[in-house]
């Protein structure tokens, strides 16, 4: 029978379902410096959509607001804005604007009210219900989002997750801190001003997806371990400790000294080798400068096993005559390695006219600085964890210019190391001296000596020391 009314016989074809269209980062490393929870929202929509047919709108003022979008964000695959406050007043409408927005889920009666005297241009409805279908993007594994804290950035990471991508939160904005392997996909988006630079964050995003880790754990030399350490040169008992035995003797006694430390800190507390790679000799020797050079050969022994044993390496250096710079690049190979750090020990660095033991040698800082560029280049390029640099000191004329220690190289861990032996009142008076005007960004050592120090402070009396208690102890 023919239809009397031929929009009656017209089959009703459902509505295509809504569908946002993502946006790929600008970079291959984005940081969103921004860290007020309303703009965080909207630089985070603006970096993940291109443009979302619904938003979610919620107030951070009502806490239930945020955690009440949350879950509807996500569900539809919408960015979740936050209303504009005082402190914190990005351009909501102008985001909606460029997203092509055509409905505001609007939730909480603050949101309402926002998007009624904003007059976005836009459908506010309050019920998810009343939405037309709505298809969240797929999952992107392409792009990994980092977040600081996924309380206080919830509309961002929520948005971030809406928008299919990955996640991973690394409280300390450092992704070399992370407790599991950190892969590096094509594009990070990280949020807030915490990730530091673009660059800082890209080369830290390059040690992490290594997952090359140092003695006890982790890329950064510190916080997370403290080391104790034999000091002193193969073979050599006159010169220190590390010299009283052979290579696996050793390790078993840096064990013993760092489990005495253990019970008293709360972090791993790492074994650790100082080798006097270069020892301050009384001739002057063939190349003049009074200071008896090591081979890599005959220092790799002692650095491979204690790279297999987990033992942490600091390399000493007592230059004589010539610079501290020239020496290391001598190193350079086991320095390449993850476990091998740099000490520079101005007491031997000595002038054109000086002699050991008639002076007290003493460096200048753009000598130090050169040292500092020089090892933060090379670990930035061979891709290593935190590399550790200690420069001995227990006068304060042995540094001069210390107020100008270059401590920006992210790269590197400086630390001062306060090695002045005698009675504890001499050794504090030393403590105290160096602490003074000393430069921002750096940690403390100390040395306890067997023979010289009257008494040797205990594990327990090394670390009441304050006002830091120091994380790198050596003996000797």
């Amino acid at each position: 029978m023919a239809c009397l009314l031929a929009l009656a016989c017209t089959p009703v074809v459902p509505l295509a379902p809504l569908t946002a269209r993502v946006a790929v980062p600008a970079g291959a490393t984005t940081v969103l410096s921004t860290d007020g929870p309303a703009a965080l929202a909207v630089a985070t929509s603006a970096a993940l959509f291109a443009s979302a047919p619904v938003a979610v709108l919620t107030t951070a003022a009502d806490p239930a607001g945020p955690a009440a979008a949350g879950p509807m964000a996500e569900r539809i695959g919408a960015p979740l804005l936050l209303t504009p406050t005082d402190e914190d007043s990005p351009d909501v409408r102008a985001e909606l604007t460029r997203l092509g927005t055509t409905t505001v889920l609007a939730v909480g009666e603050e949101a309402v009210r926002w998007a009624t005297a904003a007059e976005v241009a836009a459908r506010i409805v309050t019920d998810e219900a009343a939405l037309s279908p709505v298809v969240a993007p797929p999952r992107r594994p392409s792009v990994l989002v980092l977040a600081l804290d996924p309380t206080a950035q919830l509309a961002a990471v929520t948005t971030a997750r809406a928008s299919g991508a990955d996640l991973a939160v690394l409280p300390g904005g450092d992704p070399r801190l992370a407790s599991e392997h950190l892969r590096r996909p094509d594009h990070v988006v990280a949020l807030g001003s915490g990730f530091g630079t673009p660059q800082v964050l890209e080369q830290r995003l390059a040690v992490a997806a290594t997952g090359v880790m140092l003695p006890g754990g982790g890329q950064v030399a510190f916080p997370g371990r403290r080391m104790v350490a034999l000091y002193g040169h193969p073979g050599a008992p006159a010169l220190g400790v590390l010299g009283e035995q052979d290579i696996a003797g050793s390790i078993r006694r840096a064990r013993e000294l760092a489990a005495e430390y253990q019970p008293l800190v709360g972090e791993p507390v790492v074994p650790a080798f100082e080798i006097i790679a270069t020892v301050a000799d009384s001739v002057p020797g063939a190349d003049g400068n009074y200071s008896a050079e090591s081979s890599v050969d005959e220092l790799r022994p002692w650095v491979d096993a204690a790279r297999d044993a987990g033992v942490y390496v600091m390399l000493d250096l007592q230059p004589g005559r010539t610079d501290f710079l020239t020496q290391a690049k001598r190193y350079e190979e086991l320095l390449a390695q993850p476990h091998v750090g740099l000490a520079l020990d101005p007491e031997w660095r000595l002038g054109p006219q000086q002699l050991h033991r008639v002076q007290i040698g003493s460096v200048g800082i753009d000598e130090v600085n050169s040292v500092v560029t020089w090892l933060a280049d090379l670990t930035r390029d061979r891709v290593l964890p935190q590399k550790l640099l200690m420069v001995h000191q227990f006068r304060l004329m042995m540094i001069n210019g210390r107020e100008r220690l270059d401590t920006s190289r992210d790269e590197l861990s400086l630390v001062l190391h306060a090695d002045g032996f005698g009675t504890p009142d001499l050794k504090f008076a030393t403590w105290r001296t160096l602490h003074q005007a000393a430069p921002s960004g750096i940690r403390w050592g100390w040395k306890n000596f067997y023979d010289e120090d009257s008494p040797m402070f205990t594990a327990a009396q090394t670390m009441a020391i304050g006002p830091q208690s120091p994380v790198f102890v050596s003996f000797q």
